[in-house]
């Protein structure tokens, strides 16, 4: 049986929308078409994760030729690890069930939404108010070194409460499909980006 490119295993139904809308503009990504399989882990969220990825996972090893593996290092129950440590501590537990040398952990500190914020005009439309709603919004926020706003998911309920729009899926899969990932200087964001681009490169012109 010929093997698959790649499975995902995410925590939760918007890391699934914001995948889902990364792969569906690969040319933005920076890697050839690919057809991904995208698992949430249903009922665990991060702390499963950390805990069971690697063990969900291991029937698939000779199905796929990568995993990745995605949580948010907020909520996964170990928060007191910087994300490296976690990232090390599932992909040992990933290289021992059969995906050593084509998987990838890839932690976000502190949350999704640390992707959401960047300054891209389409976050503000998607959102649904005008850039300086946004920005007076935003300023009640203390800001990361990278000017984001903390917590970053606090921010973006208070900021969809002033459209009266509830926070969905939708919402992480347009912005995934929108914005230039060029804006997002989120180290998780781009060394996915790296790790994407290392398995899946460009297919060659002409």
């Amino acid at each position: 049986m010929e093997r698959k490119p790649l499975i995902a295993l995410v925590a939760d139904k918007n890391q699934h929308a914001a995948l889902t809308g990364m792969f569906n503009a690969p040319r933005k990504l920076g890697i050839r078409p690919i057809s991904p399989q995208i698992d949430v882990l249903h009922g665990t969220n991060d702390p499963g994760m950390l805990n069971e990825a690697a063990q969900y996972l291991r029937k698939d090893a000779n199905l796929y030729d990568y995993a990745l593996v995605l949580f948010d290092r907020e909520g996964c129950g170990r928060e007191e690890l910087p994300a490296e440590e976690l990232e090390s501590l599932v992909q040992e537990r990933l290289d021992a069930n059969g995906w050593k040398e084509r998987s990838a952990v890839i932690v976000i500190d502190p949350e999704l939404e640390e992707w959401v914020w960047s300054d891209s005009p389409h976050v503000p439309t998607v959102i649904g108010l005008e850039r300086d709603t946004l920005a007076s919004v935003l300023n009640n926020y203390p800001k990361s070194e990278n000017g984001k706003p903390r917590p970053p998911k606090i921010a973006l309920e208070t900021a969809l409460k002033r459209t009266r729009r509830p926070r969905s899926s939708d919402i992480y899969k347009e912005l995934a499909g929108k914005v230039s990932y060029t804006r997002c200087k989120d180290g998780a964001f781009q060394r996915l980006l790296s790790v994407l681009r290392s398995w899946f490169p460009p297919e060659p012109k002409g």
